[in-house]
C-alpha cells in the first residue's frame, strides 16, 4: 500500500485543540474531540508522546465488532469493556471497538528508525467513555469516543491522509 487512499477525505488532528476533523475536498466536514498523549507532541519510541507530520492509515481493524470491544495486540479478546472488567485489570491501556493504525511519511520524522509511527503503535481508537475528552491524557496514541471511532471509520479506508499538527 503506497498511502494514497480516498483523495477526497483527510483527517487533520490539532493537537493544541484535542480535536479531529475529517475534511471532505479539503473543507472541513465534522470534527470530534480526542485525547492525545498526556506527554505531549514528539516522534521518539517509547517517549509516551503523540507523533506529528505527515501519516496515513495503514490498516482499519476492528469492521463489525461491537462497541467497547477489547484489543490486545490489535486482535479482539471477546472481552466487551465494563466498570467490572475495568475493576479486574486496573493497569491495562484500554483499546476498544475501532483501530486505525497510522504510518508515517517523512523517514526521519515519523518513519522508519526510532521516530516510526507504525513500529511505535499509534493509533486512532476508541477507549472507555469514562475517560476524558479535550484534554491530553493517553500514552500517545489518538484516543476517541466509541460511538465517533465508529462513524471515522466509516468514513476512512486504509491510505486515508491524515496530518497532526500542534498549531491547527
Amino acid at each position: 500500500m503506497s498511502g494514497q487512499g480516498d483523495k477526497t477525505c483527510s483527517i487533520l488532528v490539532d493537537l493544541s485543540r484535542q480535536v479531529l476533523t475529517v475534511q471532505r475536498q479539503g473543507q472541513p466536514d465534522i470534527s470530534f474531540p480526542v485525547s492525545t498523549a498526556s506527554q505531549g507532541a514528539g516522534e521518539l519510541a517509547d517517549s509516551f508522546k503523540t507523533p506529528r507530520g505527515s501519516h496515513y492509515i495503514r490498516a482499519c481493524i476492528g469492521d463489525g465488532m461491537p462497541s467497547g470491544s477489547v484489543f490486545v495486540g490489535r486482535r479482539p479478546t471477546g472481552e466487551i469493556y465494563s466498570d467490572a472488567l475495568a475493576a479486574e485489570h486496573p493497569d491495562r491501556d484500554w483499546i476498544l471497538t475501532r483501530i486505525l493504525w497510522l504510518c508515517g511519511r517523512e523517514p526521519g520524522r515519523n518513519r522508519l528508525g526510532r521516530v516510526d509511527s507504525m513500529g511505535r503503535y499509534i493509533y486512532i481508537h476508541g477507549t472507555p467513555d469514562t475517560e476524558p475528552m479535550g484534554v491530553p491524557a493517553s500514552h500517545g496514541c489518538i484516543r476517541m469516543r466509541n460511538q465517533d471511532v465508529i462513524l471515522l471509520f466509516s468514513m476512512v479506508e486504509p491510505g486515508t491522509p491524515v496530518e497532526i499538527s500542534e498549531d491547527g
